[in-house]
């Protein structure tokens, strides 16, 4: 009860603040690069103020921006089936101690968008990540730290392995993800291969389609699995739930889990960064990598993927019942993480 009253305050604010921005407009920060919103929107408000926009490579990226436009920048990437509100109680901590904290909604989410209608809804992990690249490029921004977990930890991944000069330090949920199409046609023990259900579901067409039909419902369902003991309410949940109505979001969605099981081809473009990735590149720069200790989803143990982190680093249990949205279920330890990455 006591979290759904403070959402609700939270839910109120951001009214006021999104009238009172309508009626006044707001001035961003010396380094925003906008666009003209969409004329429907698929995110909810953000505490941060209207989202900006910039082009990078095939999408118009939106994204939430808090901290001072001059100080050290931290790129956070959420993953799937979430958004950027994961990280509405991280970024005031990290704008707090100087940092600048951009939040892009990734392709297929909220209000990003790509900017031609015949370009493929790829959902490849090197598409991804390229999108990450394209974005600290389009923002001029020469080298960040970035921290992710699901979907985004895996992008975060893939830019320290293959552009380690662009990442200051990383922090990463459930740590190295690097994945490929080889490594995805071993089976795995019968609970093991469990847990993945919804990829098996997404590789037939009855599950494209009812994903499509049963977005919110499906992806509610997810979350309770992955954090099973985290007790969010509706107006959490919906909170995200408006950045899956994205028009492209089922397409990639559907792209991503095929193609690691090799039912899809990735594009011709994106095949030498997956040759790299092929070989579980190691991963040089300094980082932190995390583990909730209620986590339902599919994760790796972190002593099976510990030496693939060869510069300075460190495994955190994150304890207390935390699920798989650790930045969301404990933002003050994801929060803590990013610090201490940026000094190790």
């Amino acid at each position: 009860m006591k979290q759904a009253l403070h959402t609700s305050k939270i839910i109120h604010a951001l009214g006021l603040s999104v009238l009172a921005l309508s009626l006044f407009g707001a001035v961003g920060s010396a380094q925003a690069q906008t666009t003209e919103p969409a004329a429907v929107s698929y995110s909810a408000p953000s505490p941060f103020g209207p989202l900006k926009h910039i082009k990078a490579g095939l999408l118009d990226v939106a994204y939430a921006e808090t901290g001072p436009a001059d100080g050290p920048v931290v790129i956070l990437l959420h993953g799937w089936p979430y958004d950027i509100h994961s990280y509405d109680e991280v970024a005031p901590l990290l704008a707090a101690k100087g940092y600048r904290v951009l939040m892009p909604y990734a392709r297929g989410y909220g209000d990003t968008h790509f900017l031609s209608k015949d370009t493929l809804r790829n959902g490849q992990p090197a598409a991804l990540a390229s999108d990450v690249i394209d974005f600290m490029d389009a923002l001029k921004i020469k080298q960040a730290v970035l921290g992710g977990y699901d979907w985004g930890a895996r992008s975060a991944d893939i830019v320290a392995a293959l552009w380690p000069e662009r990442v200051k330090a990383l922090v990463a949920v459930s740590g190295y993800l690097i994945g490929n199409q080889a490594a995805g046609q071993n089976p795995l023990p019968p609970k093991a291969e469990l847990q993945w259900w919804y990829q098996f579901y997404f590789a037939t067409e009855r599950g494209r389609v009812g994903y499509e039909k049963n977005t919110h419902d499906f992806a509610k369902l997810i979350w309770q699995l992955a954090s099973p003991q985290w007790k969010f309410d509706d107006a959490t949940f919906d909170l995200s739930a408006k950045a899956l109505q994205n028009p492209d979001h089922v397409e990639i969605t559907v792209f991503n889990y095929r193609w690691r099981l090799g039912l899809v081809q990735g594009e011709a473009k994106y095949a030498a960064l997956e040759e790299k990735l092929a070989s579980a590149p190691s991963i040089s720069v300094p980082t932190i990598t995390l583990e909730g200790d209620a986590n339902g989803a599919p994760h790796p143990k972190p002593e099976d993927y510990a030496k693939r982190f060869t510069g300075k680093y460190q495994f955190r249990l994150i304890e207390g019942g935390v699920g798989h949205n650790l930045p969301q279920e404990d933002p003050k330890a994801f929060a803590q993480a990013v610090i201490d990455a940026d000094r190790l």
